[in-house]
């Protein structure tokens, strides 16, 4: 009996630990919230890259005859418009799907050049430390005392009204969260024992920062990217509902809320339904964002 418990204890020794990607999976899909935000992002996501397929109409083609049609399930409402049409006759099926490619790309776009600028100013920061440290700390931090959607407004009106400029801004804006955290990740990593056993191996500097310290400090970044996004599609609409953003005719959500704002109480689908696409999609990256710090922080795991 004790050999056959000696022989299994063995046994567990020797199994190798499982793949930190099989690891971080477990833990989040302990997370249903999580999950759902997944489904929900990987579903609009394929609605993003389908849409001229899935669209039953152009977003900007026109119906004279079916100005602010209701949804179908309301009275006068038919199939040909599930959700109705806005008050210059536009399908707001086609164009809500329309809009999910746009608010993604405005994620995707934001996001990496935020993230990619962010991480360098960290990387030097925190590795060179000194005056350079300082400058662009500070830089970092005067951006930060500015409220985001004003820093935005102020951005967005200096390049001009457009899509490309929306992104623009929204990465200005969200730059100085990834240039902190990297700093204070890379901080966090130099005193370390493969750092230093690197450098004495022969190591140059950006070999140091590149190949050796980034890798080790990309979780938390991982996390705030998918945070980002969420941020991102939320002050891009905010833009667009300001009427810096995307210009009429483009399907861009926060676009369509504000051109459609004066017929609230007379055609409330017009408003209701762009609302909403943005707060699930909003929702869902949230969601997502929360799974994946709990399943790439070791602090954090059950």
């Amino acid at each position: 009996m004790a050999s056959s418990t000696r022989a299994s204890a063995t046994s567990a020794e020797a199994a190798p630990p499982p793949h930190p990607l099989v690891e971080a999976w477990h833990y989040f899909r302990q997370n249903r919230g999580a999950v759902i935000g997944l489904v929900v992002i990987i579903a609009i996501a394929l609605v993003a890259l389908g849409a001229d397929l899935i669209a039953p109409h152009s977003p900007i083609a026109q119906d004279r005859g079916a100005l602010l049609l209701p949804p179908v399930w309301d009275d006068g409402g038919t199939w040909r418009y599930p959700l109705g049409t806005d008050d210059i006759g536009r399908d707001m099926l086609s164009r809500l799907i329309h809009g999910a490619r746009l608010s993604m790309l405005i994620g995707v776009i934001a996001v990496t050049l935020s993230l990619a600028t962010g991480l360098t100013l960290g990387l030097v920061a925190g590795y060179v430390g000194g005056m350079v440290d300082l400058v662009i700390m500070r830089l970092m931090d005067v951006m930060l005392a500015l409220p985001a959607l004003l820093l935005a407004i102020v951005v967005a009106a200096i390049l001009g009204p457009g899509l490309f400029n929306v992104m623009i801004a929204v990465a200005i804006v969200v730059l100085p969260h990834y240039a902190r955290l990297t700093r204070a990740s890379v901080l966090a990593e130099l005193p370390r024992d493969y750092v230093t056993a690197s450098r004495v191996a022969g190591a140059g500097h950006l070999r140091l920062m590149v190949l050796v310290i980034l890798p080790n400090c990309m979780a938390p970044l991982i996390v705030q990217a998918t945070l980002g996004f969420s941020t991102a599609i939320l002050d891009a609409a905010a833009l667009g509902f300001l009427g810096l953003g995307a210009q009429p005719p483009t399907p861009e959500w926060g676009t369509m809320l504000s051109s459609s704002l004066q017929f609230l109480q007379r055609a409330p689908w017009v408003v209701t339904f762009p609302g909403l696409a943005i707060l699930i999609t909003v929702l869902a990256f949230n969601l997502l964002g929360d799974g994946l710090r709990d399943a790439l922080d070791p602090r954090l795991k059950r």
